[in-house]
């Protein structure tokens, strides 16, 4: 059930519409301490969705709002579940989000 809901919500965090980009970021960082560990089914699946093109945004909002899920993806699952998403995004990424990506495996 879990993985049919995000998979639907994935498509949001790909958005063509920022503000809908945005709202959907912003609904996934308000959604992971509630769910926390029990996202691990769907984590490789979602960190690709809000790293992608959210990391390297030049809106400010959309920015924003990805650094906080993917801080709040530190503060609140188990580090081992993020190791490996984050080393094979932080491989192809360029700029500011491999950056962030790579300071945040440091």
């Amino acid at each position: 059930m879990l993985l049919q809901i995000f998979d639907a919500f994935k498509s949001c965090l790909h958005d063509s519409n920022s503000k809908v980009n945005q709202v959907a970021l912003e609904t996934m960082h308000k959604m992971i301490p509630l769910l926390k560990d029990h996202l691990s089914p769907v984590i490789n699946m979602l960190i690709p969705a809000m790293v992608d093109n959210n990391l390297n945004s030049k809106n400010p909002g959309i920015y924003a709002a990805a650094t906080n899920v993917i801080q709040a993806l530190c503060q609140h699952l188990d580090n081992s579940l993020l190791l490996q998403p984050f080393c094979t995004k932080a491989q192809f990424l360029s700029g500011k989000a491999k950056q962030d990506l790579t300071e945040r495996l440091a």
